[in-house]
């Protein structure tokens, strides 16, 4: 297993969790008679890899259901383009518009990159958009403004996965394929309710996340979530009228505040059921 602990996934990933980092290794501890993690939700991985680094005397299973491992698996071919970008970008200033005879420019390298092969356009997007916007077509692309938000080095992904069992399948199955829950902790961060779902490959309706709910009875995870899901309201309205049993009753309750401008934020949480 590489000795490399990564603090943040190596490529750009939409909701990965590294401000929760230092509580999440530090709760990991507390669940010794552990033989199995199971991250249902896999994301950019990075929970699974910090994880696997803390309790390497347990199995880390990773449900790579968006399919990261691709983009990392082209990590060379990802700093190739954006090491022939770069020089193009040299006289546009940080964080501003690039000219459009500039873009036309920038997008004839990456559609010949994109008839070669493959081209991880959510990576190249954190380079050439707006912070925050994301394209993952050389259509959607095209269609966008583009600014010179340019990294200035190259990514690397070495050790990333070292250790892990890599899955790609849907969360219900991964599971079911569970033989023994009372020893596994299960790592839930599904897509959040009532907000934007990004590069996620499938629509989720608020009967989804009662699903998951509803399969982590009896279990003891890490759930992730967020103030603008409102999950935990709707858990409590439920207790109180339909007399479901709280999944999420004596849950222990981490928070993050996140700015998204001077008068606009919410609150990134994980809870912890033992």
């Amino acid at each position: 297993m590489s000795e490399k602990v990564y603090a943040a996934a190596p490529l750009p990933f939409m909701g990965q969790k590294r401000r929760f980092i230092k509580d999440f290794k530090r709760i990991l501890k507390r669940f010794d008679d552990i033989t199995a993690i199971v991250d249902l939700f896999g994301g950019s991985g990075i929970l699974s890899h910090v994880a696997k680094h803390e309790r390497p005397d347990v199995r880390v299973i990773y449900n790579d259901y968006d399919f990261y491992c691709d983009r990392l698996s082209h990590v060379k071919t990802t700093n190739e383009i954006l090491s022939t970008i770069r020089p193009l970008l040299v006289d546009v200033p940080k964080d501003k518009k690039v000219p459009d005879g500039l873009k036309r420019q920038i997008l004839s390298i990456i559609r010949g990159y994109d008839d070669a092969g493959y081209v991880d356009y959510i990576t190249l997007s954190s380079s050439l958009l707006f912070s925050g916007k994301y394209a993952t077509s050389y259509e959607g692309l095209s269609k966008q403004t583009m600014y010179n938000t340019m990294k200035q080095s190259g990514y690397s992904a070495d050790g990333y996965l070292d250790g892990l069992e890599v899955v790609h399948c849907d969360y219900r199955e991964l599971f079911a394929r569970c033989p023994d829950k009372d020893k596994t902790l299960f790592l839930i961060d599904p897509p959040y309710l009532s907000t934007e779902v990004g590069a996620y490959k499938c629509y989720w309706k608020l009967t989804d996340y009662l699903d998951v709910l509803k399969l982590l009875q009896g279990t003891r995870f890490i759930y992730f979530t967020s103030s603008k899901s409102h999950i935990i309201d709707l858990c409590e309205w439920i207790d109180d009228n339909i007399q479901l049993g709280g999944v999420l009753n004596g849950a222990e309750i981490h928070t993050q505040t996140n700015q998204i401008n001077y008068n606009s934020g919410f609150t990134d949480m994980m809870l912890v059921k033992a």
